[in-house]
């Protein structure tokens, strides 16, 4: 045997060895690439969202909504991505990927679910009441829309209480905007601050200083009969006030004002007269 052939015979097995190897490994490959079912995508996900890894949990959720988007744990998926927003605080983001549910999914059973939790995202924006109110009144906006999808929901009291409260919230802005007015000087938007209290929030605790405050800034306006009418309805409407002594001290200024600008007016008309006469 010459000494190629000897080689020749000699590489073949490292050859065969190589190819086998290389075959196996590309199998792992192929194994590893496989993609996961949907099932275990979603399972995967509710573990590290229990866990409380929502980011990591995000992303696979959105796996199944991505790649298995007419799967039965599609809408499941997806409600549980504004969740996993939900619990990071990430409020905005968490709202919209429950309204790409609403959209989306419209028949889906995790559709109440969805409508009430972007509620509570705009809930949870919602400031101190000294500052800018848009997302408490898009709050509002979102459980009365709940309360109108779901009037059987076993939540409708708790979205009621929370309209109620932040309903209170802006009627307590528009009332303090009516107080800072009073401060300086400003009764005419002041009246209008209140007047804005008592027609739109008329339910809230607030309805009742801003009546009283309303007779006192129609007072310094010296509009001193109509400031005795809004005083006498404070009184007969809310006769057992802390403010009633308040508001009685307040009637009695505004009457005796009236009173001495009557005499005034009658006093300058006599005058007027009187020059007239003489100069005739």
């Amino acid at each position: 045997m010459s000494f190629r052939q000897t080689r020749h015979h000699a590489a073949a097995p490292v050859f065969f060895l190589i190819m086998i190897v290389l075959g196996l490994h590309g199998c792992s490959s192929d194994e590893a690439a496989a993609p996961r079912s949907a099932e275990v995508l979603f399972e995967s996900a509710m573990q590290k969202f229990q866990d409380e890894d929502y980011q990591e949990a995000y992303e696979e959720f959105r796996l199944v909504t991505l790649q298995y988007q007419g799967s039965t744990l599609a809408d499941d998926a997806q409600f549980h991505m504004g969740e996993c927003k939900f619990r990071r605080g990430e409020y905005i983001l968490a709202a919209y990927e429950y309204e790409v549910l609403m959209q989306t999914m419209p028949t889906s059973e995790f559709v109440p679910n969805a409508r009430f939790h972007r509620a509570m995202c705009f809930y949870e924006m919602s400031p101190k009441s000294y500052l800018d109110q848009e997302n408490s009144r898009k709050a509002i906006d979102e459980f009365q829309a709940f309360l109108e999808y779901h009037p059987t929901d076993a939540r409708v009291p708790e979205a009621e209480a929370k309209i109620s409260e932040l309903n209170a919230k802006l009627a307590q802005k528009e009332f303090e905007n009516g107080v800072i007015y009073m401060k300086m000087e400003y009764y005419r938007a002041a009246v209008v601050s209140f007047d804005f209290v008592l027609e739109k929030y008329h339910d809230t605790e607030y309805a009742e200083p801003a009546l009283l405050r309303k007779g006192e800034a129609l007072l310094l306006r010296k509009r001193f009969p109509e400031a005795v009418q809004v005083l006498q309805v404070f009184l007969e409407k809310y006769p057992s006030s802390p403010l009633r002594a308040e508001a009685e001290g307040l009637v009695r200024e505004a009457a005796e004002k009236d009173k001495e600008n009557a005499r005034t007016i009658r006093a300058k008309a006599a005058a007027d007269s009187a020059r007239s006469s003489t100069s005739r």
